[in-house]
């Protein structure tokens, strides 16, 4: 292939890349990385956004682009979430935040109507990928930043309302994902700016904040995004997604998940201030992430993936992990993008 060594891991790794796309069209940059490097999977923000009739056209251009590619259909993502973070403004039916709902009077209701309504949205503009629902426990009250996106402070309300949101986006045929593993409600700071630390007990996170999760892996959620957070408690010394200690022995082997996991923005400051993104990457790669998402810069796209490719050829145990991840991006594929 003439953006990597051409050898059979390498043809694969770019369907485990999600990319951002800098305008309402399909530009010639992101032309290069469907023809060169084999990528598939995209992600939609405000940026990409002139009207419904334009996104439908932008997402028939990229199935098209990537037909001619001989490249499966691809997986198109968004985070829909309602209130602070929307990515379509109206005509698209706007909704509050996860909190507002989740307090209503009849708070599975809302969020059913949420679901539903959103799903058919996403569906008429070419979107299969809903980054949706927020699983993390939350508290209520400022200092938490992710309290408005929480569905709650209670893990077994959470877990409630947040399976409810799965379960009715994948019965209408949008992929969901649960967020942010194993659970982002007590950090304080903000991982798009830095890297925050979270100080819990290993007991106090598996009996509160894992415990969406687990409902969402028995519920059949199709996909778990990771934290950009130090769990000190859990493993010291990395953050959740570039951690093999969460994402392979808890989430993998504890929890027995075997859907996909997708990694948050790798270009968030909480990665990218603390060193290298195509190093980060990789990491993430091997601690075991299937989808790594870079929502900007194609040059750093180009290079990530030029640095995994490169470990890659080098490492029979990181071949297999090619193959697996691709097996499970292919099934989400399957069941969302035809």
């Amino acid at each position: 292939m003439a953006g990597l060594q051409s050898t059979d891991h390498a043809a694969l790794l770019g369907q485990l890349f999600v990319v951002g796309l800098p305008g309402v069209e399909l530009d010639d940059s992101t032309k290069r990385l469907i023809e060169e490097f084999r990528i598939n999977n995209f992600i939609y923000f405000k940026r990409n956004v002139d009207s419904p009739e334009q996104l439908r056209q932008l997402s028939e251009d990229l199935r098209r682009g990537c037909a001619a590619a001989d490249l499966a259909p691809p997986l198109i993502a968004i985070d829909q979430e309602g209130g602070s973070v929307t990515r379509l403004p109206p005509p698209f039916t706007q909704f509050p935040d996860a909190r507002v709902l989740a307090n209503a009077q009849e708070p599975e209701k809302e969020l059913t109507a949420y679901a539903q309504v959103c799903a058919r949205e996403l569906r008429e503009i070419g979107v299969n990928y809903n980054l949706a629902p927020v699983l993390d426990v939350c508290e209520a009250g400022e200092k938490y930043f992710m309290e408005k996106r929480s569905l709650g402070g209670d893990p077994e309300s959470v877990a409630r309302l947040g399976i409810l949101v799965v379960r009715e986006l994948q019965a209408n045929s949008i992929a969901a994902c649960a967020k942010h593993f194993p659970g982002l409600g007590a950090a304080v700071v903000d991982p798009h700016f830095q890297l925050p630390s979270v100080a819990k007990k290993e007991s106090a996170i598996l009996a509160q904040d894992i415990l969406p999760f687990q409902q969402a892996i028995a519920a059949g959620v199709a996909s778990i995004m990771t934290s950009h957070t130090i769990y000190k408690h859990l493993d010291p010394l990395n953050p959740a997604t570039l951690s093999a200690k969460i994402l392979t022995d808890l989430l993998r082997r504890r929890l027995g998940y075997e859907g996909v996991v997708i990694t948050d923005d790798l270009e968030m400051g909480a990665i990218e201030k603390e060193g290298d993104l195509g190093r980060a990457a990789l990491q993430a790669f091997t601690a075991g992430a299937d989808l790594l998402l870079i929502c900007h810069s194609h040059e750093k796209v180009i290079a990530a993936l030029r640095k995994t490719a490169e470990a890659v050829a080098a490492s029979k145990e990181l071949q297999a992990r090619v193959r697996e991840s691709a097996r499970r991006v292919s099934w989400l594929r399957d069941r969302f993008a035809q």
